[in-house]
């Protein structure tokens, strides 16, 4: 019995070391994932293009002695760590990618970066924090590389392109999926965070099902007749018939979508027509996004704007087209493993912290992994509390680098209470 009780003392005194070399390394992490994340903030690449990003991460996972795949779905990074015992097989994942868009905020670590982007001259910017996901990672892999004292083996998926491939290229975490990043070895679940700009530091939160849109692009080519500025009776306007399709389109929205159902959008983000002011051009384009959280209502939209673009283009004397491409599935978080995940991010954040929140229509192509295993993905406060919020995709974009460390806390402790010890 004396034995017993002596080897039983012995067992939780490792435990209680190990637990405290673990906080430990947690809390000294944060330095270094403030240093990466302004690196990457300072040196952004656009989807497809992130090389010099890929190359940093590379490093540093080999420098923790993983095993390491480079160039998976273009400038994507695998690394895969182990634990002391076997066991079940993990994901966590970071997009990496950049923003075209020029950054208006006065930080010493401010991108200057210059690129072209659809023939357009353009800033680029980690415009929605995907620079902080993938500081937050790399933190955790030195963490968990330091205390692997898990049963299973966790990939850490470091993935390209989320915002969307470059056009006529493949990318982001679909081409992943196509290329096998989750096999060999076969992951279990995968887990994935983005950090907010509206949520305060110290906040996390979730929903089970689907919490993100679905998300389509749309293109319409409209066809008139062109004429004289001063004579439009003389031609037929795709400027004005273009006009009327936006307004056709906004109303199936307000009169043909069950909106109690969940939440849909339409928009129309770029006209492009003409050449001068005094002249009816022959053509005009449009490029656009539908959100969608309920399949049945995608297909009955998607229907609708077929018929509704080319009925109004007819009834003003011109043709049109539309094409929807298949775009992103739903976000949708698997009911079991969130409630199996929801304790651990209580256990670092506070109950009162963690907090249910409604469906957004934003999009995420993290939904290609959870197509295909069951997925759970969670938003991280990065609003600073004496500061009011700004938006992703804009100039403006501010995040507070206090907020990141709780992301290594909450991935760290995902893994150890998902694989055990």
């Amino acid at each position: 019995m004396k034995k017993r009780f002596s080897l039983l003392l012995f067992c939780c005194c490792i435990t209680g070391f190990a637990q405290s070399k673990l906080q430990k390394d947690i809390e000294n992490i944060e330095p270094k994932i403030i240093e990466w994340r302004r690196h990457f903030h300072q040196n952004p690449e656009l989807s497809n293009r992130e090389f010099n990003t890929a190359k940093k991460i590379a490093e540093h996972l080999k420098g923790l002695g993983m095993e390491v795949q480079t160039e998976v779905a273009k400038t994507g990074v695998v690394g895969i760590l182990k634990g002391k015992k076997p066991g079940k097989v993990i994901a966590l994942r970071a997009d990496i990618d950049a923003l075209p868009v020029t950054e208006r905020v006065d930080v010493p670590f401010k991108s200057t970066v210059q690129t072209e982007y659809l023939g357009e001259e353009t800033g680029v910017m980690h415009a929605c924090g995907h620079d902080t996901h993938t500081a937050i990672l790399m933190g955790v892999a030195e963490v968990l590389a330091e205390n692997n004292d898990f049963a299973g083996t966790v990939k850490f998926i470091f993935q390209p392109a989320e915002e969307g491939p470059p056009p006529g290229e493949e990318g982001g975490a679909d081409l992943m999926v196509k290329e096998g990043v989750l096999k060999n070895p076969d992951v279990e679940a995968i887990f994935g965070l983005h950090i907010s700009s509206l949520i305060d530091v110290g906040k996390i939160m979730y929903k089970p099902g689907g919490t993100m849109a679905a998300a389509q692009e749309f293109e319409i080519h409209v066809k008139g007749e062109q004429s004289h500025g001063s004579a439009p009776w003389t031609g037929v306007d795709p400027i004005l018939v273009s006009a009327k399709i936006i307004d056709g389109l906004q109303s199936i929205i307000s009169r043909e979508m069950e909106l109690t159902n969940e939440a849909a959008v339409i928009t129309v983000g770029k006209i492009s027509s003409g050449v001068r002011h005094n002249i009816i051009p022959e053509t005009a384009e449009m490029l656009g996004t539908i959100r969608t959280l309920d399949y049945d209502m995608q297909k009955l939209l998607n229907r609708r704007m077929e018929e509704m673009v080319t009925t109004i283009a007819k009834a003003y004397k011109a043709e049109a087209t539309i094409n929807i491409d298949k775009g992103l599935p739903v976000t949708y978080n698997d009911p079991g493993l969130t409630a199996k995940t929801l304790p651990s991010l209580q256990e670092v954040a506070g109950e009162e912290n963690v907090i249910l929140t409604k469906a957004v229509t934003g999009a995420e192509d993290f939904s290609f992994f959870q197509e295909k295993i069951p997925g759970f993905y969670f938003f991280l406060g990065g609003k600073p509390l004496d500061k009011a919020p700004t938006q992703h995709h804009t100039p403006d974009f501010y995040i507070d680098e206090s907020g990141m460390l709780l992301g290594v806390k909450a991935f760290t402790q995902i893994v150890f209470d998902y694989l055990g010890t």
